[in-house]
């Protein structure tokens, strides 16, 4: 989630480059610098089951699309930074972050993607599609959804999930003033009170890898939930790495990040996967377009310019 240049800045200022997948196999101590954003060209957890795609089926003339000539990707909205950046002004109906502007990783990831399946930046529509509603079963208005969801098995089972395009870790953020800021393992986290958006892999977080005495609170929205850490109703929100840093950073003041999850042992790397609608014939392109841009630099280069970290985030000991 992101702020216009100034606060991009201190984004970008706040984050360290380092080895992040959808959980860091770091072992680095609490108190070291930790990995965090992981290199683009990391392996997916769950290659695409679909066939190795032809150059003849992949070129855009044969491609099945939503809308005839035209690339219809959805994103959530309001879409965050740092995935979506903030203009100066805003365009309708997107609040906070603008999809369509090329700026910010996915924005900056969507265009890339779409140029390489042949399509110019004005043959690409933007929709505004809920997070839980890009997965769910049935017909979908879009070609591709490309909004920071992460590959379950489950998910697949619904819709076509590309290989991966970004691995991560999920991370913990409280106000400094909570007592939760100052455990350093996830065994002292139990009796605290955590919240997180519905759907997401942050929930299945608190509920799988902490295990609190109380229920986890559940949000509609990521905007709830931060709400929610503001007013008090929870001790620490529940979301992954990046978002972290955008929240302390510019979201909540006097927020500090408790730490990162490690994965879990055996556990193969959490990553972002494009969204299809299940049995896509886009699938394949998809995912040979992804494999392109990890093979000439163009995957790590949009990375290291939208998510590059320079602060350390504990790595939460067990």
């Amino acid at each position: 989630m992101r702020r216009i240049r100034p606060v991009i800045g201190l984004l970008l200022a706040s984050l360290a480059l380092a080895a992040c997948t959808g959980g860091t196999g770091a072992t680095t101590s609490p108190s070291s610098a930790a990995p965090s954003v992981a290199p683009s060209t990391a392996a997916s957890v769950a290659p695409s089951a679909a066939p190795s795609a032809s150059p003849d089926a992949c070129t855009k003339a044969n491609l099945k699309l939503t809308a005839a000539g035209k690339l219809t990707i959805g994103t959530d909205n309001p879409a965050y930074p740092p995935y979506y950046d903030i203009p100066a002004a805003a365009t309708k109906p997107w609040e906070l972050g603008d999809p369509t502007d090329g700026k910010g990783f996915e924005s900056a990831f969507a265009y890339a993607l779409a140029d390489k399946l042949g399509f110019a930046k004005t043959d690409v529509t933007w929709i505004v599609v809920p997070f839980d509603n890009s997965y769910a079963p049935g017909t979908k208005k879009f070609d591709l959804d490309i909004n920071q969801v992460s590959y379950t098995a489950a998910r697949a089972t619904a819709v076509d999930m590309s290989d991966g395009y970004y691995t991560l870790n999920q991370s913990i953020v409280a106000l400094k003033t909570n007592p939760l800021a100052k455990v350093t393992s996830i065994a002292g986290m139990k009796g605290f009170k955590f919240g997180a958006q519905i759907g997401t892999t942050s929930l299945d977080t608190i509920n799988n890898a902490i295990g609190p005495t109380a229920p986890a609170k559940v949000y509609t929205t990521n905007d709830e939930a931060i709400a929610g850490l503001k007013g008090k109703g929870i001790d620490g929100l529940v979301v992954d790495l990046p978002t972290a840093f955008y929240v302390t950073a510019a979201q909540v003041s006097n927020s500090v990040i408790v730490g990162q999850f490690p994965p879990p042992t055996g556990a193969t790397a959490e990553h972002f996967s494009v969204v299809l609608a299940k049995g896509s014939s886009l699938t394949s392109c998809v995912n040979a377009a992804i494999a392109a841009m990890k093979s000439d630099g163009t995957l790590d280069a949009i990375t290291k310019e939208w998510l590059s970290d320079k602060a350390s985030a504990p790595v939460l000991q067990p």
